[in-house]
């Protein structure tokens, strides 16, 4: 039979291919800014119009908006002043705190930042209205191309703007991100995390303040040691808290950047200090450590000039380690490399991507609670190989959802997602029912969580594996990205070679070939043909006809071999008809191909399930021999090909 595998593709943990174009048109950056360089014209984006549907799609813009050029804002303006820094971003309109935080921590690191910001733009002779950023995106560089046409009122940016009135880098980039989210809108509430990954390619871990381990203040020590980027948050127990100010200068529900870790010498004794950075510029912490506090008075002039230079009313803000994990619920790293943040030691890292969906009806089979239609998930096979010194092997598991952003316009939002592994068994390509019903995982995602996405770090033992990426619930559909990450390199396992005939295959092809030459020919094919042309059978007697002699008469033979497979498509019918409605679900449809020798990879048993299975998910049998007639003709005509 035909057999079609997942396909798993290997690339470098960091990133370093050119960014693709992601204009409609395909055409670059330098091509689009030469061209109305040439023309003399200002660039118009046509895939993100200076219009209300690029800031709103569920509500009216509540003002007048203009889209006016930095040029029509200000007498000079820059794309960068005097340097990119976290002082360039200020909040505007827009609950999109957990992007900007992220872009705080950005700035502080050169290296991301300029392929993020590429430099080779500027409002000088070479000015065309048009600028250009990159973003990770599903495991690809995009270039976004934006113009400049920004949203104001009364001639002031309503969104994401500097501290300086006449620098822009801060707003077109949110505008890029924007645009590749589908709208402004799109952007309000989020993770940091799902941010920073988008400005490095990287992976993130999250910890929960209250439940950390005794060395978190090592772990983000090492973090920013480690080029890594930070975020931090305090949770909210419902909608009414959103941004709402504590007595403490806090804001719940509100993401901040964590800019630095120190520590200090006061009055004799170290004190482990956290600097952070409310994206809205302004509202900071006035408890212990603030700016001006009398703490401050105990630390030695220079470490403290050291520390506090740049200090002012700014949104940024140092705090005592203790009252930090008080205050806070959430801490988000996304690192440059899977490298543990609790070793000293660096390891050299692949990264193996999966790409897969969960459609309704064929591959959204839930959770292990949904046990019936669990096993149809996605199912994904793992070699782990060359363990350290301690028998085991280091992998983070990252499960992403993909264009969720996007989506929201038609109502979608987050799925609740997560993912489980077990050991592999061998010989099956997609393991049944039953397997799951009686093996236990071997590691899973610690929850299933409606965030963008879920990544876990385990050790495991040598060996084949099975990942399985799940919705929380079954029938809920969207696209997923998995990203392995492994100390050596997590290889898919070869696959199986075809099995060999059975000896009642071996006989029944003597039989056949020793009555080839006799003509028992029936004497009605058109009679029989009849019988099952309403599930569409008659083409595949024609077709098995055509095969031996292109007369369109069919012998005894033929029909016998039609007739036992037509015995065996009934009775696998009836084996999956449990309820004896005449239907059956149509997560059993892999099984009953598979069953009757057709392996199907999901892409194409989504098709399959979308074709033929109803608003129930069911399949009658009608349909179900329709398929599989035509599965068998194609099975077959691929089988002549080869």
């Amino acid at each position: 039979d035909l057999s079609l595998h997942q396909t798993l593709s290997s690339t470098p943990s960091r990133v370093t291919s050119p960014a693709s174009p992601s204009l409609s048109d395909g055409k670059s950056f330098e091509q689009l800014r030469h061209e109305c360089l040439m023309k003399g014209v200002l660039f118009e984006d046509p895939d993100f119009p200076a219009k209300d549907s690029s800031l709103f799609f569920s509500e009216k813009v509540p003002v007048q908006i203009e889209w006016k050029r930095p040029t029509e804002i200000c007498k000079n303006p820059k794309f960068i002043l005097d340097g990119a820094d976290r002082t360039d971003i200020c909040q505007g309109q827009l609950g999109d705190c957990w992007l900007l935080a992220a872009v705080a921590s950005l700035t502080m690191k050169k290296e991301a930042l300029a392929r993020v910001v590429p430099p080779d733009q500027e409002f000088d002779q070479r000015y065309a209205g048009i600028f250009h950023f990159q973003f990770w995106n599903h495991n690809k560089w995009l270039d976004v191309v934006v113009d400049d046409r920004l949203p104001t009122v009364r001639n002031q940016l309503i969104m994401l703007h500097s501290a300086s009135s006449n620098e822009f880098w801060s707003a077109l980039l949110e505008k890029a991100y924007a645009k590749l989210n589908g709208s402004y809108e799109a952007l309000k509430g989020g993770s940091t995390m799902e941010a920073m990954e988008d400005f490095t390619g990287g992976v993130g871990e999250m910890y929960e303040t209250k439940a950390a381990p005794g060395d978190l203040f090592n772990i983000m020590k090492k973090a920013l040691d480690r080029g890594s980027m930070m975020g931090c948050s305090i949770d909210i127990s419902s909608s009414a808290e959103s941004e709402a100010k504590t007595s403490t200068g806090l804001v719940k529900g509100h993401a901040y950047s964590i800019t630095g870790v120190e520590e200090v010498n006061a009055r004799g004794q170290k004190v482990k200090l956290v600097r952070i950075r409310n994206p809205w510029g302004q509202v900071e912490w006035n408890g212990a450590w603030s700016d001006n506090s009398r703490e401050w008075n105990y630390v030695d002039s220079a470490e403290k000039t050291r520390i506090l230079q740049n200090s002012a009313d700014d949104g940024e803000f140092w705090m005592e380690f203790e009252d930090f994990k008080r205050n806070y619920d959430k801490v988000e790293i996304c690192n440059m490399s899977p490298d543990s943040l609790t070793e000293d030691t660096k390891h050299q890292w692949a990264v193996n991507v999966f790409e897969g969906n969960w459609i309704r009806g064929s591959t959204a089979g839930g959770c292990r609670n949904y046990i019936d239609t669990f096993w149809t998930n996605p199912q994904f096979k793992l070699l782990l190989n060359d363990a350290d010194g301690d028998n085991t092997c280091s992998v983070v598991i990252a499960l992403m959802q993909k264009n969720r952003r996007k989506l929201r316009k038609e109502g979608l939002d987050l799925e609740t997602i997560g993912f489980a592994v077990y050991e592999a068994p061998e010989g099956e390509d997609h393991v049944g029912k039953d397997f799951f019903r009686y093996n236990a995982s071997k590691a899973r995602s610690r929850t299933y969580i409606n965030m963008r996405e879920v990544a876990e770090r385990f050790t495991l033992p040598p060996g084949h594996y099975l990942l399985v990426p799940t919705t929380f619930q079954p029938h809920h559909e969207a696209d997923f990205l998995i990203r392995v990450f492994s100390e050596t390199k997590a290889e898919p396992p070869m696959p199986s070679p075809p099995e060999e005939e059975t000896k009642e295959e071996k006989g029944l092809r003597r039989l056949f070939e020793q009555l080839a030459g006799s003509c028992l020919q029936h004497p009605s094919f058109v009679q029989i043909s009849s019988v099952f042309i309403r599930a569409s059978l008659s083409s595949f007697f024609l077709d098995t006809v055509n095969q031996v002699d292109n007369t369109g008469k069919i012998e005894f033979q033929e029909f016998k071999v039609f007739w036992e497979k037509m015995k065996k498509w009934i009775m696998l019918f009836l084996s999956f008809d449990t309820d004896r409605s005449g239907k059956m679900s149509s997560y059993e449809l892999r099984g009953a191909l598979k069953a009757a020798g057709m392996q199907l990879n999901n892409q194409l048993l989504q098709l399959v399930g979308l074709r033929f299975a109803d608003e129930n998910y069911e399949i009658d049998f009608d349909d179900y021999l329709t398929c599989i007639v035509r599965l068998e003709n194609m099975f077959s005509m691929y089988k002549r090909l080869c």
